[in-house]
């Protein structure tokens, strides 16, 4: 085992592929995709550091961390033992929170349109948030706004 570290693995939508992230290069955390099982190549998917690692459901996509805890994308082909990942580009201009250094804070949704985050402090408006709203018998009450089909 080398002296860096490999973290957050996550699994292509297909299976054959893990994405991780690692601090092998000395400086900061990049994030890698290689073949699984293995044996095979490994590609580093980000620029200018990268963590976290998240495939959409689609399987043309790789969304991670990127500087300024921004959320990247890098479209990608996959051909047999092969990956050929495109050059990464800003997918949203928000700033999500960095919490800690194994926490990702940031999930996409399935549909590979949205994400869940928690956002950075610096982006929080000073709008006090101080209100909570529980939704009790939730699934009743989904059932009365859309009933089954018969």
């Amino acid at each position: 085992m080398g002296s860096f570290q490999e973290r957050e693995p996550a699994f292509s939508p297909d299976g054959r592929w893990i994405a991780y992230h690692s601090n092998e290069g000395g400086g900061d955390n990049e994030s890698f995709v290689s073949p699984f099982p293995g044996p095979g190549g490994k590609w580093q998917v980000s620029t200018g550091g990268g963590e976290f690692p998240m495939w959409s459901r689609n399987g043309r996509e790789l969304f991670y961390r990127g500087p300024d805890s921004k959320i990247m994308v890098v479209s990608y082909t996959a051909d047999g033992d092969t990956f050929r990942p495109s050059k990464p580009e800003l997918w949203a201009d928000f700033q999500f929170a960095a919490v800690g250094p194994f926490d990702r804070a940031v999930d996409i949704h399935p549909d590979g349109q949205r994400f869940a985050a928690l956002k950075s402090a610096e982006t929080r408006s000073e709008t006090r948030l101080d209100k909570v709203t529980f939704i009790l018998n939730f699934f009743e009450h989904l059932r009365r706004l859309a009933p089954a089909a018969n």
